[in-house]
């Protein structure tokens, strides 16, 4: 059988494999993308920060940046455990209440993120209709949904303490291999 043959036919089988899922489960991929654009973004943005802006609040009744990388990195536990059937061992805001140095928020930052990924990673159309453990009523696709648009909103508040700290945000950075006139 030729090689080509061969490779189509198992795609056939298999559902294309990345292509596949995404064009038998649509609503999902699109999920899938829009998180991992953000992920990317909030990495960056508290990788961009300097350890010494860490402290740093726009005013006095808001978090500052290293809580706000803090509560992002707790929410990624808190709204994607139940969505992978898991409740989180640890308290609330755990991250918030014990990390404040740069190096350890990115660390936890990234390792949030990563337990999140299998979360997205592992949804579909039809799994994401089913309820989240003690999701609060919410199905699975509701929970990543909540964490998606959480994580949306928190990066729009880092955007600004980087901008008031001037440093441009990773959103607006040109893109590799762009062309600015």
């Amino acid at each position: 059988m030729n090689r080509l043959l061969a490779v189509a036919l198992i795609m056939a089988i298999t559902g294309g494999g990345a292509l596949g899922r995404a064009q038998q489960s649509p609503l999902s991929a699109e999920v899938r993308s829009d998180y991992q654009a953000v992920r990317d973004y909030f990495i960056k943005a508290a990788d961009e920060m300097p350890e010494a802006e860490y402290g740093f609040k726009p005013s006095p009744d808001v978090r500052t940046f290293g809580q706000q990388v803090a509560h992002v990195a707790d929410d990624q536990y808190n709204l994607c455990a139940p969505a992978k059937g898991e409740t989180r061992k640890a308290a609330y805001r755990q991250i918030e209440n014990t990390l404040s140095a740069k190096a350890d928020l990115v660390a936890a930052l990234k390792a949030a993120f990563a337990y999140c990924d299998g979360a997205y990673d592992a949804l579909t159309d039809a799994s994401g209709t089913a309820m989240a453990k003690s999701g609060q009523g919410r199905t699975k696709f509701g929970m990543l949904n909540w964490n998606l648009w959480h994580t949306w909103e928190h990066y729009g508040n880092v955007v600004v303490y980087l901008r008031m700290k001037g440093l441009v945000p990773p959103s607006s950075q040109p893109m590799p291999g762009m062309k600015m006139n």
